[in-house]
């Protein structure tokens, strides 16, 4: 995947929303105002952080050691850093879910109403 499917995927997301709060160089999604995921512009190579599971983040780390790295500038128990275009776009998408589900389950009570709304009528 690369990185103008990476964004088309992202914003497809129901709540989703994409902006450059730390700079021109880092693109953030987020889920109804949390982020999600974040990339730089500036690397030859899609890097993006996403969002993890604790009890996950070492699994996937052990299991894909070249391409599942501890998130970059973010708390390593909770981020990882992905190597998009190394992985199998599914596998991938699957990340990508799983960090915007994360976000999407921490959300107050009306954002998650709100977010729903969306759903239904995306």
């Amino acid at each position: 995947m690369n990185i103008e499917e990476f964004r088309e995927y992202c914003l497809s997301k129901p709540g989703t929303s994409e902006d450059m709060p730390f700079g021109p160089n880092v693109l953030v999604f987020r889920v109804m105002g949390k982020m999600f995921a974040l990339t730089g512009l500036d690397d030859p190579e899609l890097r993006v952080n996403l969002k993890c599971d604790p009890d996950r983040v070492i699994e996937l780390r052990e299991e894909h050691p070249d391409t599942i790295l501890p998130g970059y500038h973010m708390n390593k128990q909770h981020w990882n850093t992905v190597l998009g275009e190394a992985l199998h776009d599914d596998f991938f998408r699957e990340l990508i879910d799983h960090s915007y589900d994360l976000i999407a389950d921490s959300l107050t009570k009306t954002k998650k109403a709100e977010l729903e709304e969306l759903r239904t009528k995306g």
